[in-house]
């Protein structure tokens, strides 16, 4: 396994922080997870993810789940125990196999349909952080909730700081010695640093925090109904689409067979699952892999396994020495800063149509784009796989 540890890799490692931060928050925030928990899952499954899997993996938040449940203002008790189901399915899925019957029945063009899809997801989520219109930044009544100051003159200051990081994004992105990622990223937090973050800092100590089993208590059976139909359920498609078959599916585009040996389908299963079953008793978020996620990381500078131990590293460093305090520090990132580098994950991912040539598979695709901004992924995702099988075995023509 080849470990890298230079300024590309951070870079790298700091891609998706986009998608994970803003939800993170926001779990603590609003629904009351514990903040030492959630951050030190985090930078745990960063660093045995890197170690087993041997290339760069991301770690990110169960989007339906997450957003679902800020939105709702739902209980601790309620998201944690969506995070145990997730993980008991998932590993299920992964020891029997199931999940590798599952992906041998997905047509590419599905797969692509997929990544189309999550990557405008994306691109939008991270224009609404800049407009201030994701459900946590109204939920607090503010776009830069941990700011002091909300624009610069008439112009509100989300777009200010979104439009210039994006500016920057692409101005620095294939340069070599000023990565993107990083300038955006350190800029963003003196910014927020300048703008009033600081006073979030005020009662801020470095002390030894350990997350406490069961901090919630277990689980009563209708919060494990609840759970299980509310969260879960609407979660597993887009789960098994986006971080089981697409994500495979990109890291043998990036890595080839060598480097995606062990990215199978069961192993990717098979880690989260672990993952959420044990998150899920310590009180923190239920995570994932993802294809943004791995985008992201690799089209600003990760190329190896060194970035997940250098990202996973600073999440366990705050979440140990910090605790409740992690959230404070994190703020210091503008959401409008997470918001470009979104933008620009998502725009990555949904470039992978590229390659898409016959009119078939774009109509597949496309149709996939539709049905998916109507309703939701996973309901694309099978009509994806309908549509695919119905070109293949009929003289269907478009």
């Amino acid at each position: 396994m080849k470990l890298r540890f230079d300024r590309h890799e951070l870079a790298g490692s700091l891609g998706d922080l986009g998608t994970l931060l803003p939800l993170a928050v926001g779990l603590i925030l609003i629904n009351g997870l514990d903040s030492t928990a959630t951050f030190l899952s985090i930078g745990l499954f960063y660093v045995l993810a890197g170690l087993y899997f041997g290339v760069t993996v991301p770690v990110q938040p169960m989007k339906v789940i997450s957003a679902y449940a800020i939105a709702n203002a739902m209980t601790a008790q309620q998201v944690t125990t969506s995070g145990l189901w997730m993980g008991v399915l998932l590993l299920t899925l992964g020891i029997t196999g199931t999940i590798t019957r599952v992906r041998s029945l997905v047509p590419q063009s599905t797969v692509r349909g997929v990544q189309l899809v999550t990557g405008i997801l994306l691109f939008v989520e991270g224009i609404k952080f800049m407009l201030g219109r994701t459900s946590l930044q109204q939920a607090q009544e503010a776009a830069e909730p941990f700011l002091s100051v909300s624009s610069i003159g008439p112009v509100p200051l989300g777009i200010v700081l979104g439009v210039v990081a994006v500016v920057v994004i692409l101005l620095l992105l294939e340069n070599r010695v000023a990565p993107a990622a990083l300038v955006v990223v350190t800029g963003g937090a003196i910014a927020g640093l300048a703008l009033g973050g600081y006073r979030n800092l005020a009662d801020f100590h470095v002390g030894l925090h350990m997350p406490q089993l069961l901090p919630f208590g277990l689980p009563t059976t209708a919060d494990l109904v609840f759970a299980l139909t509310a969260l879960a359920l609407p979660q597993i498609p887009m789960t098994i689409g986006n971080a089981v078959v697409a994500q495979a599916d990109l890291t043998r585009e990036y890595f080839g067979e060598e480097g995606a040996k062990r990215s199978s389908p069961r192993a990717l299963a098979i880690s989260m699952g672990l993952c959420n079953v044990a998150t899920s008793f310590f009180g923190g978020m239920p995570l994932c892999h993802g294809a943004g996620g791995l985008a992201a990381h690799y089209r600003f500078g990760a190329r190896t396994a060194g970035s997940n131990l250098m990202i996973g590293a600073l999440f366990l460093l705050v979440g140990v020495l910090v605790g409740d305090k992690a959230v404070a520090v994190f703020s210091l990132l503008p959401f409008s800063v997470l918001g470009a580098l979104l933008c620009f994950a998502g725009a990555q991912l949904a470039m992978m149509i590229l390659d898409v040539k016959e009119r078939a598979d774009l109509f597949v695709v496309v149709t996939m784009l539709a049905v998916s901004l109507v309703a939701n992924l996973g309901i694309g995702f099978g009509v994806g796989i309908v549509a695919a099988y119905l070109f293949r075995y009929t003289k269907m023509k478009v």
